[in-house]
């Protein structure tokens, strides 16, 4: 079996396996928030990514409603071209303190609205905001939207999943924060095996990914032999 062969095989294994994934996830067109860096205690850029899921209208204006019981103390969303900003401060129900600040009153949505244009029909575009610090002790946020078109629908993103089995029509955007996977590699690194975790993780994909192009090598190999 040529090496090349069993090379080649892998990597369109791998790079199948990657086009699915974006496939799954581009299927369920709902307004999403994801984030490069956030970790709780920080600060972060969190992007909401919003579908136009329509044929004929453009997204033009989204509401994004940010936690009041786990308020920002900075808030700074992205300017966009052709888009106008407004942030909407409240007076919190009752102080709430966010590392040496306490806040009385908290940014509690942003607001972006399109003065020409929008996001046209079966495209998207994303909309950025810095804010920190990011809560402690929470597994996740939850950011509620609201999606209006040029031809008057409004679509609220806005419900809340029970269970991780339950997939609701349209969910709120929410964050899954890493507080599981930061305690995970400081433990690594306090007992000096991080370095060979991640050597085996490596491995052990490797490895998989290696049978599994050895497995289509011999089959295309096979095939050809029994060519006329």
């Amino acid at each position: 079996m040529p090496k090349n062969l069993v090379l080649r095989a892998a990597a369109i294994t791998a790079a199948t396996a990657l086009v699915l994934i974006g496939a799954a996830g581009s299927a369920s067109a709902h307004v999403t928030v994801s984030s490069p860096d956030a970790k709780p205690g920080g600060y972060a850029k969190l992007v909401f990514r919003v579908p136009s899921e329509s044929d004929t209208a453009s997204t033009t204006k989204l509401v994004v409603n940010l936690p009041k019981d786990k308020p920002f103390a900075s808030v700074s969303p992205q300017v966009k071209d052709g888009w106008k900003v407004v942030k909407t401060t409240e007076k919190l129900a009752q102080p709430v303190k966010v590392g040496d600040v306490t806040l009385t009153e908290a940014i509690t949505s942003v607001t972006w609205t399109a003065a020409a244009g929008g996001v046209p029909p079966n495209a998207f575009d994303e909309f950025g905001l810095s804010v920190g610090r990011i809560p402690e002790g929470v597994d996740s946020l939850s950011f509620p939207a609201v999606q209006t078109y040029s031809d008057g629908e409004v679509v609220k993103w806005e419900q809340i999943a029970k269970d991780a089995a339950d997939k609701p029509e349209h969910p709120a955007p929410s964050l899954k924060l890493t507080t599981a996977i930061t305690t995970v590699a400081a433990t690594s690194e306090d007992e000096g095996g991080s370095s060979d975790t991640l050597a085996r993780v490596l491995g052990g994909a490797g490895l998989l990914l290696g049978l599994v192009g050895l497995g289509l090598g011999l089959r295309a190999g096979r095939t050809r032999k029994v060519t006329p």
